[in-house]
Parts: structure tokens; C-alpha cells; sequence
């Protein structure tokens, strides 16, 4: 055995799981917001569940980075246990297809493949030829990685450790599950441990047995990163963690007793060992999602038996964020964006408290106001900011990266609202400290200014949910009726002024409300721009 052999075999493997990440990517930026519609559309029904686990591990091409995902949507609340287990479902299933790629035996073809892929990615700028050029590309790195570990394998197994150790794989399968479980654990991508499996096979370097058993220990292997990060995670996703765990040693257990005799009915699906043993993880994958798949309540009771305790969980600032949710960035966006429309809609209601906190000197809509606005819209902002940040520095499409930095210009214009309103609740406990008066006349001026601003700003906050451009184009009319209003406003009040009507204190406070509603007019005018600009 020398160090050359070693390391071609492990390059080879870094070269496979670099294809792996490349397709994933490449294929996640073709699905685009399809990804999230999925993921909308699923409901409590274990069939749509599973539906979405198939088709979003199909595209991400990994059962790890969904668990992740999981993971995040059951800590922002978007998940049940159940759905989770009947995502889990579908994704055993979708998580073969990788499997299947690999053991076609392109050999003189991945050059080709390189070749067109970078082509697409060099010569075509739009973004849906791009991500597909990226896809490409990735399928023939993944081809190269394979013929590098075939090449490095087929040295290997002239060593007598080598061939008696992959020998007693087959001859003592646990010895393989371990393994595969170790392997897979290590590299976290049960994708990878099935195509080394497949390269040993084409490669003649291992039984179907010791594929097999190499296989089943990836299944429980893929469990280690769902569960390391579940153990930082909320009560839920600890019980969803356990829950894949209690799915896939139930595979295996069911399996284990029978790999001889399943090793012979693969046989007889191909001529290839490789392609036997894509089919020995298929077919071993859906014939436990079958199994386990009317027993969903069951699993959910058994997670809920080993993870004890109270299903309630500590009230979050955020509603719909966790970090876990990055790893699939359409998500992480479309999540981003529910928050920041959250944000939005607090701050509407802060603008309609701010009517009687300043008009009838309301302390208790006072108080509200001035402690949503500390305790509340400030840090809130600065969570989703930073998220978004971290969300930017991922892989995105040029689309995405606009919406991105639509969302923080947003964040800003909705923490620069919440200001003014903290200014209108301040200017209301100055009238109650200071005995100060509005004219009648003045005080129904500010009262319908305030309800067309207020109006104004509720339907920006929509159009940033809707995306409309129609309602955008709705906003920006309102503020030009904001802008007229408040210039003839500042002009009967000047009346009042020279008439003796208004005193100077209540003319301070009445020009400095003016201005705050202006200003959340303009603010609420950005926002409809930005959706104009998108």
C-alpha cells in the first residue's frame, strides 16, 4: 500500500463530493423559488410531505442538508414533527437518485461533460443557463472524481490488507455497516459513501454483500449531522433527530438478517456490479419509506416517548429565522422576507397606536409604542439584518442578491418608521406634561393626515409581502396626495398661527407631528419604489 494510492483514492473523493456540492448548487439555482412554492403547497397530509422531501433532496442532492433545513423550519415554527417524519419519508427516496447517476459508466464521456458545462457557464450570461452549466459541470467533476477513486481502488486491492479487508465486509457485514456508518459520519454526505461503494464495485473490488452493508451503514451515518445540530436546537428538532435515527436503524435491523438473499435478487437486476449496488441502496431506501410510511404516528409517539418533556418552547424574537435555514438560501430569503414584513406590520400598528398616544394623550398606547420600539423593532432589525448579511456571503442567484439587498433597504425604512413614531408618542407625553391644546380645527387636520399616512404605510408593508406592482404604484400616488396634503395643512395652521388661535408650544408640536407623518409618507414611497425596481 503506498501514500499515493491513498491520497489518488482521497483526492478522487474530494473531487466526487465537489461534484456533488457543484450539481447541488447548480440544480438548487434552477429550482429556484420552486423550492419554497414546494414547500408552501405542503400540508399536514404525509403524501404531500413526502412528495416535498423527494423533490427538494432531488434537487439539493442531500439528505443532510434537508434534515438541516428541517431542523431551522421546526425552530422558526413553519414545521410539525409529523410533516418532518413525512418529509423524511420521501427524502430516503431522493436521496438514491445521486446513487443512480453515478453508476452509469460515462468513462470516455465526462470529458465532454466538463466541457459543455464550463462552455454554458462561459458563454451564457443568463442566470437559468448558468445554474445549468454549473449542474453540467458538476455531474462531470463527479464522473472525474469516480474514475479517480476507481483508479486509486484498483491499485489498492493488489494489497493483502486491502482485499482481506474489503473480503470481510462481505463475510461480516456488520464490520461494513460499521464503516459506512463511520464514513459517511466523517464526510456527511451519504451520497459520497455510496459512490465510493459503487467505484468499489465497478472497480471489482468488493462483493455485493460488502456493498450492501457498506450502504446500510451510510444510511445511519447521514443521521450524524441532523442530530449534532438538533442537539443546539429546540426540544422538536431534537425529537425530529431521533426520529430519522428510530427510521433508518429500523431499515437497517429489517435488512440486516436478509443481505445474502437481497444480494441475490439484486444480482439479477443487472449485469453491473455498480449498477447492482445503486439499485441495492434504491430499492433497500423505498422499501423502508413503504414500510414505515402508514406508521408516521407511530414514530412521531415513539420521538416524542424518547425526547420527554413539554412541547412548548420559549417565546423567540424572530418568528420565521434560524440559521439552519441558510443552507438552502430560496428559503432562507423567502423566510427572511415573511420577517421582515412581520417587522412591517408591527410597526403599522405602531403607527395606528400613535393617533391617540399623541391626540388624546393615551399612556398606555404611549408606553407601547416606546417599548415595542426598544425592545422589539430595534433588535428585531438587527437580527434579520445580520441575517441577511450572512445570507449574501452564500451562493445566490443575481435575483436573489437584488431581493437581498431589497430586504435591507426595507429593514432600514421600517426602523426609521418606528423612530417617528416614537417621536409622536413623545410628542403626546409632552402635551399631557405641559397641558398643550390643539385647536379643533387642528385636531381633525392631524386626525385625517394620520389615517391616509397610516393607510399608506399598511399597504407598503403588503406590497413588500405581494411583490405588486400595481398596489407599489398605488403607494407612490397616496404620498404625492401625502405631500400636497401637508403643504396645505402647514398653510391653514400658519392662518391659525397669525390669528392667535394656536400658541407657540402647540405650533412647535403640531409642525413637528406634520413632519413625522411626512416622513413615514416618504418612507412607506420607498418601499413601493423598491418593489417598482424589482
Amino acid at each position: 500500500m503506498t501514500v499515493a494510492n491513498i491520497l489518488q483514492m482521497l483526492g478522487g473523493m474530494a473531487v466526487l463530493l465537489l461534484g456533488i456540492d457543484m450539481l447541488s448548487v447548480g440544480m438548487e439555482q434552477l429550482a429556484g423559488r420552486r423550492i419554497q412554492t414546494w414547500l408552501d403547497r405542503m400540508t399536514d397530509r404525509r403524501i404531500k410531505a413526502a412528495a416535498f422531501g423527494f423533490a427538494a433532496t432531488t434537487v439539493l442532492q442531500s439528505s443532510s442538508l434537508l434534515m438541516v433545513t428541517m431542523i431551522g423550519l421546526i425552530n422558526a415554527h413553519l414545521f410539525t414533527l409529523e410533516q418532518a417524519v413525512g418529509v423524511m419519508m420521501g427524502q430516503e427516496i431522493g436521496t438514491t437518485l445521486t446513487g443512480q447517476l453515478i453508476a452509469f459508466d460515462v468513462g470516455k464521456y465526462l470529458f465532454a461533460l466538463l466541457v459543455a458545462g464550463y462552455a454554458i457557464r462561459a458563454f451564457k450570461a443568463e442566470k437559468q443557463w448558468q445554474a445549468a452549466g454549473t449542474a453540467i459541470l458538476g455531474v462531470g467533476i463527479m464522473f472525474l472524481g469516480l474514475e479517480t477513486v476507481k483508479s486509486g481502488v484498483a491499485s489498492l486491492v493488489d494489497e493483502p490488507q486491502v482485499r482481506s479487508w474489503l473480503a470481510a465486509m462481505g463475510d461480516t457485514p456488520i464490520l461494513g455497516i460499521i464503516g459506512g456508518t463511520l464514513l459517511t459520519a466523517l464526510i456527511q454526505s451519504s451520497s459520497a459513501t455510496s459512490g465510493l461503494a459503487i467505484a468499489l464495485g465497478l472497480a471489482n473490488a468488493i462483493t455485493l454483500p460488502g456493498a450492501i452493508s457498506l450502504i446500510l451503514g451510510a444510511n445511519i451515518g447521514t443521521c450524524v449531522t441532523g442530530f449534532v445540530v438538533a442537539l443546539r436546537s429546540s426540544r422538536s428538532s431534537r425529537r425530529a433527530s431521533v426520529a430519522q435515527i428510530v427510521i433508518n436503524l429500523f431499515g437497517v435491523a429489517l435488512f440486516f438478517p436478509f443481505i445474502s438473499p437481497f444480494a441475490s435478487l439484486l444480482a439479477r437486476t443487472s449485469g453491473n456490479l455498480g449498477r447492482q449496488i445503486a439499485n441495492a441502496h434504491s430499492i433497500f431506501n423505498i422499501a423502508v419509506s413503504l414500510v414505515l410510511f402508514p406508521l408516521v404516528p407511530l414514530i412521531v409517539r415513539i420521538a416524542r416517548a424518547l425526547v420527554p418533556g413539554d412541547d412548548r418552547e420559549p417565546p423567540r424574537l424572530t418568528q420565521f429565522l434560524d440559521d439552519n435555514l441558510l443552507q438552502v438560501p430560496p428559503i432562507a430569503l423567502t423566510q427572511a422576507a415573511r420577517e421582515v414584513v412581520r417587522i412591517g406590520k408591527l410597526t403599522t400598528e405602531m403607527v395606528e397606536w400613535s393617533r391617540d398616544a399623541l391626540l388624546r394623550c393615551d399612556e398606555a398606547k404611549i408606553q407601547a409604542i416606546l417599548r415595542r420600539e426598544d425592545e422589539q423593532i430595534d433588535p428585531l432589525c438587527r437580527i434579520v439584518e445580520q441575517f441577511i448579511d450572512r445570507l449574501t456571503r452564500g451562493s445566490l442567484s443575481e435575483s436573489e442578491r437584488q431581493r437581498c439587498f431589497q430586504l435591507k433597504h426595507v429593514i432600514t425604512d421600517i426602523e426609521r418608521v418606528a423612530d417617528m413614531t416614537e417621536n409622536l408618542a413623545q410628542a403626546g407625553q409632552e402635551r399631557a406634561r405641559d397641558q398643550v391644546g390643539f385647536s379643533s380645527q387642528g385636531e381633525s387636520e392631524v386626525s385625517h393626515f394620520h389615517s391616509l399616512v397610516c393607510e399608506n404605510w399598511a399597504l407598503a408593508v403588503q406590497t413588500i409581502a405581494s411583490e405588486d406592482r400595481l398596489s407599489a404604484q398605488r403607494v407612490k400616488e397616496a404620498e404625492d396626495e401625502i405631500d400636497i396634503m401637508e403643504k396645505e395643512l402647514r398653510e391653514s395652521h400658519r392662518k391659525r398661527l397669525e390669528a392667535g388661535i394656536c400658541t407657540p408650544q402647540a405650533n412647535i408640536l403640531f409642525i413637528e407631528t406634520l413632519r413625522n407623518l411626512e416622513r413615514i409618507g416618504d418612507h412607506a414611497d420607498n418601499l413601493g419604489v423598491s418593489v417598482l425596481r424589482t
